[in-house]
C-alpha cells in the first residue's frame, strides 16, 4: 500500500509538471518599496486589520511559541516534508517591510512572493484569494505597523520533486480558483457574513475537510473532517458525528470560550483558534456560529436532551467497584477498566457540578474514527483556551499497554461506535511519539 502512495504521488507530480506549462512557472519578481508610506493608513482599517488577523488565526502559524511578534519559523509538517513560515512583521530585511501592497495582495491572491517564488498552500491562498480589497488592505495596514522584528529564515525541509516550487504552478492549475465570495441567497446577511469570514480568512475548510495525495482539500469531502499537527480534526456541520446535535448557542460557546456544554473543550490546534476568537470582534465571532448552525441539520430540542441523559447515565459514580454483572467483558476490556478506575475516575465520573468535565460519551476523542485524539489528550494533557482556564487535564503517564487497554475500555464503554483496531500498534506509536517530544 505505501508503494502504491509513493507511485501515485509521482504520478500526479509529473502531472503537476506538465500543467506547470501552461501557467506563470515563473512570476515577475516586483520592486521593492523604500519606505512604508503609513500617512495614507487609518485608525479604522489598521484596527479592522487587527481583527481579521485575529479571526483569520494568523499567529498560530506566524508567531513562534514564547514570543508575541509573527517573526515565522513555525514548523508546519505535512506528508511531503516540513515547511517553516515566513516572517511577516515589517522588517525589510527578513520581513515584509519591503512589500508594496501590490506585493501582499499578490501573495495572498495567487499565492507569490515579492520575488516571485511560489507559495506553499500550507499559506492557504486558496482560502484568501476570495478575501474583499477592503479586507485586504486593512490587513495590509495592520501589519505594516506593527514593530518590526528580524528573524533568521527556516529553509523547509521537502522531498523531490515538492521542493522545486515551480511546479506548484501546475498545482495552482488544477486546485486553485481565484474567485470572489459569493453570498448564498439562503443565508441571512449575519449568516452570510459567518460563511465568508469562516470560507476566507478563517479558512476552517482547510482544518475540517480531507486533503487529496498533493495536499489540496477534497471539494467533494467539504467539512468531512481532516487532519493537522498530529490531531484529527472533526468533520462540520451535516458532515458531523456528534453524539449530541450541535446548535448555534453550542457554536457560540465553543468559538468564544472554547468550550460547550455538549461537546467538551478545545484541544490541539483548535486551543490557539478559539483564543484568537476570544480577542475578536464579537458580532463576527457570533456571525460564524450562526453560520455553522445553519449548514448543521436542526435537531429537536427535547431530542437533544434525552440524548444528552441517556450518554450521562453510562459516567460511574465514583465508587463503582468496575464489576459488570449479567455482562460478558472480555479480559482486555476489565483491564482497561481497571486503569480507568486507577487513573481517571477521579475526574471523569458521574457529573454533578458544572465545573466537571463533560460526559466522555459527548467528547469526538472517544467517538472519532481512530484514538489519535484521546492518546493526545491523555499522554499530553490539555492546556485550557482562555475562555476555559480552570478546565486543565493534566498529562498521565501510561505504558502502551495501559494506554491501549484504557482507549478499548473507553472506547467500548462511552461510544456507540465500532471498537478501534490495531489498539496496541496505535498505542506504542503515540508513547514512543510523546516520549521524543
Amino acid at each position: 500500500m505505501k508503494r502504491w502512495h509513493v507511485l501515485t504521488g509521482v504520478s500526479l507530480a509529473a502531472i503537476v509538471v506538465v500543467g506547470a506549462v501552461v501557467v506563470d512557472v515563473f512570476p515577475r519578481e516586483l520592486a521593492p518599496i523604500e519606505q512604508i508610506d503609513q500617512a495614507s493608513f487609518s485608525s479604522d482599517q489598521i484596527d479592522l486589520g487587527e481583527n481579521l488577523s485575529l479571526l483569520g488565526d494568523c499567529a498560530a502559524c506566524h508567531k513562534p511559541a514564547g514570543t508575541q511578534a509573527m517573526s515565522g519559523g513555525v514548523a508546519l509538517p505535512t506528508p511531503f516534508g516540513t515547511i517553516y513560515s515566513t516572517n511577516i512583521t515589517p522588517d525589510v530585511a527578513t520581513g515584509i517591510g519591503s512589500w508594496s501592497h501590490e506585493a501582499f495582495v499578490r501573495a495572498m491572491r495567487e499565492g507569490v512572493d515579492r520575488k516571485g517564488n511560489h507559495l506553499y498552500p500550507a499559506f492557504p491562498y486558496d482560502h484568501f484569494a476570495a478575501v474583499t480589497d477592503d479586507d485586504l488592505d486593512a490587513l495590509y495596514q495592520y501589519l505594516m505597523t506593527q514593530d518590526p522584528v528580524a528573524s533568521e529564515p527556516v529553509a523547509n525541509t521537502l522531498r523531490f520533486p515538492f521542493s522545486f516550487r515551480p511546479i506548484l504552478a501546475g498545482w495552482k492549475l488544477l486546485f486553485h480558483r481565484q474567485e470572489p465570495f459569493s453570498p448564498n441567497p439562503d443565508f441571512t446577511d449575519e449568516e452570510n457574513r459567518g460563511a465568508y469570514l469562516a470560507e476566507t480568512l478563517g479558512h476552517c475548510s482547510a482544518c475540517h475537510s480531507p486533503r487529496n495525495i498533493l495536499g489540496a482539500v477534497k471539494k467533494s469531502a467539504y467539512l468531512a473532517g481532516g487532519a493537522a499537527e498530529g490531531w484529527l480534526i472533526p468533520p462540520l456541520g451535516s458532515a458531523s458525528i456528534a453524539p449530541v446535535g450541535w446548535d448555534v448557542d453550542d457554536y457560540a460557546d465553543y468559538l468564544f470560550d472554547g468550550w460547550s456544554e455538549r461537546h467538551g473543550i478545545a484541544a490541539g490546534p483548535m486551543t490557539e483558534v478559539v483564543d484568537n476568537l476570544h480577542d475578536a470582534n464579537e458580532d463576527d465571532v457570533f456571525a460564524i456560529a450562526t453560520w455553522l448552525a445553519k449548514i448543521t441539520p436542526a435537531v429537536d430540542p427535547a431530542e437533544r436532551e434525552a440524548r444528552a441523559t441517556e450518554i450521562a447515565a453510562l459516567d460511574f459514580p465514583e465508587s463503582f467497584d468496575f464489576a459488570f454483572p449479567g455482562q460478558t467483558v472480555p479480559e482486555a476490556i476489565l483491564a482497561g477498566g481497571q486503569v480507568f478506575k486507577t487513573n481517571c475516575l477521579k475526574c471523569h465520573k458521574e457529573r454533578v457540578a458544572k465545573g466537571q468535565p463533560i460526559s466522555l460519551g459527548l467528547t469526538y476523542a472517544v467517538n472519532a474514527p481512530a484514538p489519535t485524539n484521546l492518546f493526545n489528550v491523555v499522554l499530553k494533557g490539555i492546556e485550557p483556551p482562555l475562555g476555559s482556564s480552570a478546565r486543565r487535564m493534566q498529562p498521565i503517564s501510561l505504558s502502551a499497554e495501559d494506554l491501549a487497554a484504557v482507549a478499548g475500555f473507553v472506547r467500548w464503554r462511552f461510544s456507540a461506535k465500532p471498537a478501534w483496531s490495531d489498539l496496541n500498534a496505535a498505542a506504542k506509536a503515540a508513547v514512543e511519539h510523546a516520549k521524543a517530544h
